[in-house]
């Protein structure tokens, strides 16, 4: 079955950057939108950011707009999320997530996607 498999977590002081990875397993992703969510302790599944099947499309988070950058690579199934100038309060699990139907309306929200990673730790220290 396709699978999603975030990487790239670990512990960074803030100001740092990291850069997560997800690979898909399986079929190809290439007709899916993907979305990067992240989820702190005790707090609901949070928006990050979405990347359009195509690629042509990115939305953000207002939280994380301008430090943050969505990309993927269809030919290698895979999509990325750069994160600079982190701060602690980025710190969260990060999922990867993929959609089928690639809404304009309802990418924030974690109920328009239907695949999910595992989820990867991201740390930011002060």
């Amino acid at each position: 079955q396709v699978q999603l498999v975030e990487s790239g977590g670990g512990l960074v002081q803030a100001g740092g950057s990291l850069r997560l990875s997800c690979a898909a397993s399986g079929r190809t992703f290439s007709n899916y939108a993907m979305g990067w969510f992240r989820q702190a302790p005790g707090k609901e599944r949070e928006f990050v950011a979405r990347i359009t099947w195509s690629g042509a499309v990115t939305n953000y988070a207002d939280s994380v707009r301008g430090r943050f950058t969505i990309s993927r690579d269809n030919a290698k199934n895979t999509v990325s999320l750069q994160m600079n100038s982190l701060k602690p309060e980025d710190t969260a699990v990060y999922y990867c997530a993929a959609s089928q139907w690639d809404s304009g309306t309802y990418y924030g929200r974690p109920v328009a996607y239907n695949l999910w990673g595992q989820g990867t730790q991201v740390t930011v220290s002060s």
